[in-house]
């Protein structure tokens, strides 16, 4: 059976981490022996991937980044993987070293992001991207989960031997519409049958600027007396709410029943400013049968189709007049916005259908000539 090794710099509750989750975890890759490595702890999903009988190996990386590389690479020396995957910048380049250093035949790295701020981040991010551009020649492959994210990292100086695009998948048994749910959210939110609950669903980060929306959901609540908004997120609850909100919004914070709640909403938004990839919240909206209102950031505009509205990063009024432009089109407008996105998702991005890409790229690996076990191959060309 191959071996897949999957090297992850946390197991956070971000969109990467999830996608790792559904790939390390899917029945519909059942012919791989996968392994996930993490470069911190067990996280957020760490529960998840040993419940479903995956080995995780949680190096606790702190201070001693030495020490937890050496253990990287003796995990790699039992495991002996066909095939090394690493997801997010500081695993791309310590699984990068491993792999050399070990001699597994094939790595590929797994962007995640688009256009980072990473001002808004620790130094050595920057410094890592800085290396993995040298070192992007040599992967196997670099995938990507947008086509933002290609895009902007070639523009950095990636030059990898292939680029592919791998989106993000969506399990619709977990995310779909559910009338009961969506009532006794509702009820539990103390929402009357006018009120329209808007949400954001996204940690507390630079990123996803929280900011713009709470300065939105201010001009909202001033125009439209119904509008209630929900926020869910590690974080959220900690968010000082303008005056005007405090009354009329819920601030969650992080939950492990996202798709039940997210039943009770009419309409969700997306309002991050920068970085964002294939941004999960917006496609597990969809699927749950939603209107979604983005920025026009990394894929979401491409994600959303004609059936949500994209708006310009950092402009409060704009996102406001584009939520109440959309919930001014009325309750039976908006169903029929969200039954047609949650088609999009279905047939797009429906999580066996990106599965089998992941299935067909590592059996493409596999099959691959210049992957002769102790040899790392040399240089292709981009295809």
């Amino acid at each position: 059976m191959p071996a897949v090794l999957h090297v992850i710099t946390s197991l956070g509750s971000g969109g990467a981490e999830r996608m790792l989750t559904r790939v390390a975890t899917a029945r519909g890759l059942a012919a791989y022996r996968q392994t996930v490595v993490s470069l911190t702890g067990d996280g957020v999903y760490g529960e998840a991937l040993r419940s479903a009988g995956v080995p995780l190996h949680a190096l606790n990386m702190g201070s001693s980044v030495y020490l937890s590389f050496l253990r990287l690479v003796g995990i790699i020396r039992r495991e002996r993987p066909d095939i090394i995957m690493t997801w997010l910048y500081h695993a791309d380049f310590l699984g990068t070293l491993a792999t050399a250093l070990t001699r597994t035949p094939c790595l590929i790295w797994n962007l995640r992001c688009s256009d980072m701020d990473l001002t808004q981040y620790k130094p050595t991010t920057r410094r890592v991207l800085s290396l993995l551009v040298r070192l992007s020649g040599r992967p196997w492959a670099v995938t990507s989960n947008s086509a933002a994210g290609q895009a902007v990292h070639a523009a950095l100086g990636y030059r990898p031997r292939r680029w592919v695009v791998l989106p993000n998948g969506f399990d619709l048994t977990t995310w779909h519409p559910d009338a009961a749910d969506r009532a006794a959210v509702r009820t539990a939110w103390g929402l009357a049958p006018k009120d329209q609950a808007i949400g954001l669903v996204a940690r507390v980060d630079p990123m996803k600027d929280h900011a713009t929306f709470l300065a939105a959901a201010e001009d909202v609540a001033a125009r439209l007396p119904a509008a209630r908004f929900v926020l869910i997120g590690r974080g959220t609850e900690r968010l000082s709410l303008p005056a005007a909100l405090a009354a009329r919004t819920h601030a969650l914070g992080e939950r492990d029943d996202v798709p039940r709640l997210m039943r009770g909403l009419d309409l969700a938004v997306l309002s991050s400013a920068f970085g964002e990839g294939f941004p999960n919240a917006v496609g597990e909206a969809m699927a749950t049968g939603l209107p979604c209102v983005v920025t026009n950031v990394g894929d979401a505009a491409r994600i959303v189709g004609d059936t949500g509205t994209v708006v310009p990063p950092r402009e409060p009024a704009r996102l406001a007049a584009a939520i109440v432009d959309m919930l001014a089109e009325g309750p039976e407008a908006l169903q029929v916005r969200g039954a047609d996105a949650n088609r999009r998702i279905r047939e797009r991005w429906a999580l066996p259908m990106v599965l089998d890409a992941y299935d067909r790229l590592w059996r493409e690996a596999l099959d691959d000539a210049a992957l002769v076990p102790g040899r790392i191959p040399g240089p292709r060309e981009v295809v």
